[in-house]
């Protein structure tokens, strides 16, 4: 559903099952770049925040963490922070491709959390979440549950605040658009250890 003057903001944040550099987690490690490469592709993306001190965009912030990290033994933990067009070229993204090979492999890599694995909320068009706004919002979602100040794919709301039910027909044809763009990305996939 496209909504005149908002986009959507996505945060998502784990913990690896290991420290960042073990051998446990270079899949994730490895494909990083290609889901970077194939959100960037795809219909609907606008706009991901950096890290700092690494290549590529600019970070919108200083990286804070949710306070679930608290007493994990991590200092940081995988996360990412972008802004799409809608929630459909968001759900088309994450649910095919690229990112639906990570998703399917995340066990091997991530601990499983009592807390939601990631957080949708409205933005004014033209506007950029920061880390601690994102962090904030998965908090929020945790401790109160979904709803128009920050929801998931399966208890979406709109910008207006009414519940929103997704456009799976939408969702599907624009899994087919990005398809083309993401087949380079795939075939690499294939030559990647778990």
């Amino acid at each position: 559903m496209k909504s005149l003057g908002f986009q959507l903001g996505m945060y998502n944040f784990g913990l690896h099952v290991a420290p960042y550099d073990a051998p446990e987690v270079q899949g994730f490690l490895r494909r990083e770049p290609l889901n970077f490469a194939a959100a960037e592709r795809a219909s609907g993306f606008v706009a991901r925040s950096g890290y700092e001190g690494e290549p590529g965009p600019k970070s919108w912030g200083i990286q804070v963490f949710p306070r679930f990290i608290e007493g994990s033994g991590h200092d940081s933990g995988p996360s990412s922070l972008s802004v799409w067009a809608d929630i459909e070229s968001l759900m088309a993204f994450s649910y095919a491709g690229v990112h639906a090979e990570a998703l399917k492999n995340a066990r091997n890599w991530n601990t499983r959390n009592d807390w939601p694995p990631l957080v949708l909320w409205w933005i004014e068009a033209g506007r950029l979440p920061d880390w601690a706004q994102a962090a904030e919002r998965l908090e929020w979602l945790h401790d109160h549950g979904a709803g128009p100040r920050a929801f998931t794919f399966k208890q979406a709301y709109g910008p207006d605040g009414a519940p929103l039910e997704i456009d799976r027909d939408r969702v599907k044809a624009l899994i087919e658009a990005n398809a083309p763009g993401q087949s380079d990305l795939l075939e690499q996939l294939k030559h990647l250890p778990v």
